[in-house]
């Protein structure tokens, strides 16, 4: 129809990505900005593991009471969602094939939008890391309350509950390690999250099997007031989206990229299905914010979930905060980036999350909170408006673009609803 086609653009971003991908013509060169990511260096089984690891966290604790939330017919949301975000996951892609050294989820809203649209990739990466880590905290204090009931005391005159004893016991174990240079331990040990998530899963199929609790509750077949509840906590579940560019960068294969994205979405999107339906028929409407609270602590099944669940966030704390922690620290002339800023500043923000932690200690209504404001925006909108702008696609009528409208459309709705519902949910609470 004579419509104007970009030739500053490279073919496959000229090309609509939903009428067949045109990747493959394209010759990928990393360069030094991307070496620093280990580019070239990751083979295909390993960025599926660190695919696999990056998608699968402590969502997997809450998507029974997402499901619990919404209802049995809440469960073809999460594969909309799981579908829709596994779409943004090739949009980043062929963002960053559009410009070669490209490594970092805020370089593409640079390239966007310029310096505003790296600032604002920026500021929701750190505040979902921020609120994450302080989810960690929160789940730490449920468990070991859990396990430990009764533990109370008075302390200056203020009565101190078990849950925010173990809070700031966890927080006192965790800050050695945000003082530490060198997280490759850490990071080795917190990428058990993939064998923590499978170990989580069969613990709990065995409680429900063997141990007598059984899968007999039938459920609420919809629940519309629980509706958006539940797809801010699936949308939390496939927050991996800031990861995938370093991903993309440090693959041998970039054509591969795309089998690995298919892969990665396909086990998690299982695991958490499965989990999913697994809690919500052996509790019901019972069923917790996490489900290890609502495991027997007297059975070893349980127990293997339980202590699972609490060492990997100990351990992943560290990593999750090192971003935001160098982002501060960058804000400093060199001459004060110094060891002892550094751990000022690790310990200052691990004392705030503390303080949130302590503050709203409702771990379901905050990650509900991250799924709808951040998870959303970050993994869904951003990548949709990037690519559309980056493309110059917005210019043309096409099906695909009318795809991508639709679903930032959807998408600004629910993090709207979703942000409002999670925010009174919160305040209710409180």
């Amino acid at each position: 129809m004579g419509e104007s086609v970009d030739t500053t653009l490279p073919g496959h971003l000229r090309e609509p990505l939903l009428y067949g991908d045109k990747q493959n013509d394209v010759e990928l060169q990393p360069t030094t900005a991307a070496a620093a990511y280990g580019a070239g260096a990751t083979n295909f089984i390993k960025t599926c593991f660190n695919g696999l690891n990056a998608l699968s966290g402590v969502g997997i604790l809450s998507v029974p009471y997402a499901l619990a939330s919404g209802g049995w017919l809440s469960l073809i949301l999460l594969f909309v969602i799981a579908l829709a975000t596994f779409y943004t996951g090739l949009l980043i892609q062929r963002c960053m094939d559009a410009k070669s050294d490209i490594t970092t989820y805020p370089e593409v809203g640079e390239l966007a939008f310029g310096r505003n649209g790296k600032i604002i990739v920026s500021v929701f990466m750190y505040v979902e890391l921020y609120l994450v880590a302080t989810g960690f905290l929160i789940l730490e204090g449920d468990n070991l309350n859990n396990m430990f009931p009764n533990v109370e005391f008075e302390l200056l005159g203020f009565m101190i509950s078990g849950q925010a004893f173990f809070v700031i016991v966890v927080a006192l174990v965790i800050l050695p390690s945000v003082w530490l240079d060198n997280l490759s331990l850490l990071s080795y040990i917190s990428a058990s999250g993939v064998l923590g998530s499978a170990v989580i899963i069969g613990s709990v199929f065995w409680c429900g099997a063997f141990d007598g609790i059984g899968f007999q509750q039938k459920g609420t077949l919809i629940n519309w007031k629980g509706i958006s509840n539940s797809i801010s906590l699936y949308a939390f579940c496939y927050c991996a989206h800031p990861v995938f560019p370093t991903l993309y960068t440090s693959m041998k294969n970039k054509r591969q990229f795309s089998n690995v994205l298919t892969f990665c979405f396909i086990i998690c999107t299982f695991g958490y299905a499965s989990m999913a339906v697994m809690g919500y028929a052996m509790f019901g409407s019972d069923i917790k914010s996490q489900i290890t609270l609502n495991l027997p602590t007297g059975k070893i099944s349980s127990l293997v979930a339980i202590y699972t669940t609490l060492v990997n966030p100990i351990c992943k704390y560290a990593l999750m905060t090192v971003p935001i922690v160098n982002a501060i620290k960058n804000r400093f002339p060199m001459n004060y980036n110094t060891k002892p800023l550094s751990m000022l500043i690790s310990t200052t923000l691990l004392v705030s999350n503390v303080i949130v932690a302590l503050a709203i200690p409702f771990f379901g209504s905050l990650m509900s909170l991250v799924g709808a404001f951040l998870s959303v925006t970050a993994s869904i909108i951003l990548p949709c408006v990037c690519y559309l702008k980056i493309s110059g696609n917005y210019k043309r009528l096409r099906l695909e673009t009318v795809i991508i409208s639709g679903i930032i459309l959807i998408g600004i709705v629910t993090a709207i609803v979703g942000t409002y519902v999670a925010i009174v949910e919160i305040v209710g609470q409180i």
